[in-house]
């Protein structure tokens, strides 16, 4: 059983409709219900700003702080962390205007963000989600490169750095005659970045197929088949220096090309991820609605799994209306999935009755209009 990581105290200041607030919590779960625009979502959005990004609404700083707050927005947390008790403040509170959010741990500011992912890992499942597999690849590349960073938090910075290289690229090839040395220089930068994130992802979905494969547990949510498309499909296996060989040289021969598109037309950022219901062996995109919300819900949870395998600690978890579209039988099931993960969950609803299942094993909480009570 993974090590378990959880919130002892929540307080918000001018974060979306909370003025203030603050929490107690224990090791169980946390339950929060009420109506629509409550602030419920709002609150699990500042439990994710305990992770690296900009969230699961992935905001503009700007637009977090509540609407007419004198300065930003803060989050504090006191946590039973991956590296023991700690205290996490972050927020835009102080900052000049338009700067990233700023972190401290135990009062002390802290170099990047991505070090809390030294204190604890926060996952989460929004209705956001839910077009996941109908949606534009895009959407599946970002889904993928969150599995990726809860294990490896460079690949963030790769990621941008690709970006940045690429539109470097991008305008240089808009000149009417660009600088050939520049060029080069360039592309050598985005073949070694690129492939590194391919390689990564792909490492992610070995990881994740590895557990589903070992790990059924008797049909309560299907589970996934995944693969990737779109980049490099033909060279699986090459050794990394092969792979980056490869890249480098479509990039030097698709130029005249890119020139004309007025961009990459090659590389990581088209790739797709493939996800097939595997009982059925059928296209996500072509089961039904019900059985769509199933196969994200049996992915996320994998995903927590195999996160609390491979840090020795269960992550959060953030289940936003995570029991709106499931039946009773199933809502028990996930009840019970969360719980063996050994870590805390986040769970928001209309409809207290909805949690039933969960029983003793979580603190109720009631939302209204930007206040918490038991």
């Amino acid at each position: 059983m993974p090590h378990k990581v959880y919130l002892t105290r929540l307080k918000l200041n001018d974060f979306r409709n909370y003025a203030t607030l603050s929490l107690e919590l224990d090791q169980r779960h946390v339950v929060l219900t009420g109506e629509n625009g409550a602030g419920k979502t709002n609150l699990m959005e500042a439990i994710s700003f305990l992770s690296p990004g900009r969230g699961l609404r992935r905001a503009a700083y700007a637009d977090v702080a509540r609407v007419g707050a004198a300065d930003g927005f803060s989050v504090f947390a006191a946590v039973e962390g991956m590296d023991g008790p700690v205290e996490i403040g972050t927020g835009t509170a102080g900052a000049e205007e338009g700067q990233s959010r700023r972190l401290r741990l135990n009062g002390t500011p802290a170099r990047t963000v991505d070090e809390l992912t030294d204190h604890l890992r926060v996952l989460w499942l929004t209705p956001a989600m839910d077009g996941l597999f109908t949606g534009p690849s895009s959407d599946r590349r970002r889904f993928l490169d969150r599995l990726v960073l809860s294990l490896d938090p460079e690949h963030g910075r790769r990621a941008s750095e690709f970006d940045r290289a690429m539109r470097s690229r991008n305008r240089l090839l808009s000149e009417f005659r660009p600088d050939p040395a520049w060029l080069t220089a360039i592309e050598r930068e985005m073949a070694g970045l690129g492939v590194s994130m391919a390689l990564a992802r792909l490492e992610m979905l070995g990881l994740l197929t590895a557990l589903v494969e070992r790990s059924q547990d008797g049909g309560s949510f299907p589970s996934a088949s995944l693969s990737l498309a779109g980049f490099l499909d033909d060279c699986h296996g090459l050794p990394a220096y092969d792979l980056e060989e490869r890249y480098f040289s479509m990039l030097i021969d698709g130029r005249a090309r890119d020139a004309a598109a007025g961009r990459t037309l090659d590389g990581p950022h088209r790739s797709d991820l493939l996800i097939r219901h595997r009982e059925k062996d059928m296209e996500a995109e072509r089961c039904s609605t019900g059985e769509q919300k199933a196969l994200l819900v049996g992915l996320v949870l994998a995903h927590a799994r195999l996160v609390g395998d491979m840090t020795g600690h269960a992550p959060v978890l953030l289940l936003d209306e995570i029991a709106a579209h499931l039946d009773q039988g199933r809502r028990a099931a996930l009840f019970d999935r969360v719980d063996e993960l050994g870590g805390q969950a986040f769970m928001t609803g209309t409809d207290r009755a909805m949690f039933e299942a969960l029983g003793e094993r979580a603190c109720h909480l009631t939302v209204a209009s930007g206040r918490v009570s038991a």
